[in-house]
């Protein structure tokens, strides 16, 4: 995969992505990963706070330091890797506010579940969901206080790296932020740079100079937007330690990270990193009078257990478990809380929905060595996939492959066994 940047640029997109997918597999080494991440402006107690698997040494900048997140706020990460700045963000929005992040990494997004696990935090508070973002976001108009990003926007192509940002105006609330840290080029990259793929994976070849940066911040919609050099050694990435990936330099581009790819590139190639570019913090603001005034503004996520896996079962293959003999390694859950009309599927047993998340641990107990754990409501659209959501998520946390979470496709409104039908024990 080295050499020539493949020409489309979704070549480009699949070659970045490939790239971090196994960054997000093999691990950061965590001196790098810590070094780099100090240099960059994270404090000690920052990355105590943290799972030392959420930072990988791939940022250029600390924007949570300030983006003055306030509690209760709406908070987007673009390309959020193992989680570091989704979950500094958490922390200052609270339970009340909602911390998400978007990559287009399965990998990295799997990790970052992982993490946030390990903080106790849940969906929805803190949602991690996989996108492109060289696509429409799958985000509310006017539904987020602050979007972050850090050293990403450079890795999109050119028309990818517009249309995001203009993806950030439209998603924003009036009045909402932007807070970017990325890499800027210092003067025109020649073709050698440029046409390199280990070059643009690490961040350098797709750096816009500052003002093509500014003309696409301005066509997006950003007119006031502030640009600061963060004045951090580049250098830092090859200084640093190991490649962030913990190993040793390979020639394969797959195997090592963002800016750590410089360090193996050829010296006639790239030279100093300071001489072809520099880190920067960009901020904006939306303007305040665009889109009106809003009372309320809606959810960002209006689905957000539509990003979480599981699987979904017909009602005809429900009912063949219920009528094997042979099978016993299932269990079918009724969340529905008042609305059970007409009675619930045979076996059912009840846990309601509006306190299912703070009862997880419980049910894993119960459940967690079940095959199949079937869950439904009325029209399984709403209660049944989110809660079978939170159950999955769940065990892909805790590395759990015994036990899956299925949906009753269409819930108990589609069900035609009245054969099947009978009162439930309830918890």
């Amino acid at each position: 995969m080295s050499g020539t940047v493949p020409l489309n640029d979704e070549g480009v997109v699949s070659a970045v992505c490939d790239a971090y997918s196994t960054i997000a597999k093999e691990g950061a080494h965590t001196a790098y990963a810590e070094a780099v991440a100090e240099a960059f402006g994270y404090t000690a107690e920052q990355l105590r706070s943290v799972p030392a698997e959420s930072h990988m040494g791939l940022g250029c900048g600390n924007p949570v330091a300030v983006a003055s997140v306030k509690e209760g706020e709406t908070v987007l990460d673009l390309g959020s890797g193992a989680g570091i700045d989704v979950l500094l963000a958490a922390q200052k929005v609270g339970p009340k506010g909602q911390a998400i992040g978007l990559d287009m990494s399965a990998d990295m997004i799997d990790q970052a579940r992982k993490n946030a696990f390990k903080q106790g935090y849940r969906p929805p508070q803190v949602v991690f969901i996989q996108a492109k973002l060289t696509e429409p976001l799958p985000v509310a108009t006017g539904s987020v206080d602050c979007i972050l990003s850090n050293c990403v926007i450079n890795l999109l192509p050119d028309v990818g790296k517009a249309a995001v940002l203009k993806e950030c105006y439209r998603i924003l609330k009036p009045g909402g932020r932007l807070v970017a840290d990325d890499i800027i080029a210092k003067k025109l990259l020649p073709d050698t740079i440029r046409s390199d793929l280990s070059a643009y994976i690490g961040c350098i070849s797709g750096a816009l100079q500052l003002e093509q940066f500014r003309a696409l911040m301005k066509l997006a919609g950003f007119t006031d937007a502030l640009f600061v050099e963060n004045n951090v050694d580049l250098e830092v990435y090859k200084s640093a330690g190991p490649t962030a990936c913990g190993s040793t330099p390979s020639s394969s581009p797959s195997t090592k990270c963002c800016a750590a790819y410089t360090s193996t590139l050829p010296q006639t190639t790239i030279g100093n990193l300071n001489e072809w570019a520099a880190s920067y913090q960009i901020y904006a603001r939306k303007v305040s009078s665009d889109n009106g005034a809003v009372d309320k503004s809606p959810p960002a996520l209006d689905r957000w257990w539509d990003a979480y896996p599981k699987d979904y079962l017909t009602s005809d293959e429900v009912a063949s478990l219920l009528r094997d003999p042979d099978c016993s390694d299932y269990a079918i859950i009724d969340v529905r809380e008042n609305d059970r009309v007409g009675g619930h599927v045979l076996g059912s047993v009840q846990w309601r929905a509006d306190t299912f998340a703070s009862s997880l641990d419980k049910f894993y107990d119960e459940y967690g060595k079940t095959k199949q754990v079937v869950f439904y409501c009325g029209s399984s659209k709403g209660r049944g996939s989110r809660c079978a959501a939170w159950y999955q998520d769940h065990l892909n946390s805790r590395g759990n492959t015994e036990s899956k979470a299925c949906v009753l496709e269409g819930g108990y409104n589609g069900w035609r066994y009245p054969d099947l039908v009978d009162g439930a024990s309830s918890l």
